[in-house]
């Protein structure tokens, strides 16, 4: 099993420092949120960025999938707007930072990109919002065949895809692409799924390219620090195993920077010791 920090966790720290901190902690590697404080797609100079990342993690030895849930990159007063569900006009933002997020992850060698349906605008129709998610996600695919990078679709709660089974028809209606896997959010399971969650991975383990994991409680979606939360990890972690991934396992705490080496370090230490249980 091989476990990483999500770097949305650790938004106090400049890039570099964050970088040395999960790889003296001893993780593998890092899910790199793109975003105005750490690696700024929009940046004037990114492509020297990415190089100087690119290197980093190299000398580091820290494997990266990256994220694109940066709350404020394309509105600075509206979080995640717009949307891949909008017309296709103002869509366009959106498909555009994906695009993007698909090269760097190129540049990087990143295992998989990372994106979601987001929140259905109120004045959108349900089918709507499908047939333009659609749209929108075939567009990203056509960059990602062209860079050989595989993207992963993550079910949100409150989202237009929420589930596994809202991927599921999403995949469908996009043809069943080989490069859109399944981003699978081991709280998100508890959090709404209706199975049990080792079952939920199962479900998702032909898809399965990217996972993040924290703790959390039926009905409330809040990232909590394990043994805060209702998940029995080691069944989880053997479920993984069962299924074959052997991709990262990135911890997931968005808000937890204000401490953010001490959850790291506390949250490798679990990951670990449970890990070990599940044999």
């Amino acid at each position: 099993m091989r476990f990483g920090y999500g770097t949305n966790g650790l938004t106090n720290h400049r890039l570099d420092e964050a970088l040395a901190v999960l790889a003296e902690l001893g993780y593998d590697g890092v899910a790199l949120t793109l975003d105005a404080g750490h690696l700024d797609p929009y940046a004037p100079d990114i492509g020297r960025q990415v190089d100087h990342v690119a290197k980093r993690l190299g000398e580091l030895g820290l494997a990266v999938v990256i994220e694109t849930g940066g709350r404020y990159v394309l509105d600075p007063f509206r979080k995640h707007h717009p949307t891949l569900l909008h017309p296709a006009e103002q869509a366009a933002s959106r498909v555009d930072l994906l695009r993007r997020a698909v090269r760097i992850g190129a540049d990087l060698g990143a295992e998989a990109v990372s994106f979601w349906s987001g929140i259905r605008p109120p004045e959108v129709g349900v089918e709507e919002a499908w047939a333009n998610l659609a749209t929108g996600v075939v567009a990203v695919l056509d960059e990602a065949a062209a860079r050989d990078v595989t993207l992963g679709f993550e079910p949100e709660p409150g989202m237009l895809v929420e589930d596994i089974a809202g991927f599921e028809r999403l995949r469908e209606l996009t043809g069943a692409p080989d490069r859109l896997g399944l981003t699978l959010d081991i709280g998100h399971c508890r959090c709404l799924e209706p199975d049990p969650v080792p079952d939920s991975v199962r479900r998702a383990g032909p898809y399965l390219v990217n996972v993040q994991i924290e703790d959390m409680r039926r009905v409330v979606h809040e990232h909590l620090e394990f043994g805060d939360g209702e998940i029995d990890f080691p069944p989880v972690l053997a479920a993984l195993d069962e299924v074959g991934y052997r991709g990262l396992v990135s911890v997931e705490l968005p808000r937890h920077s204000h401490a953010g080496p001490a959850v790291a370090e506390r949250s490798l230490r679990f990951l670990l010791e449970s890990s070990r249980e599940d044999r």
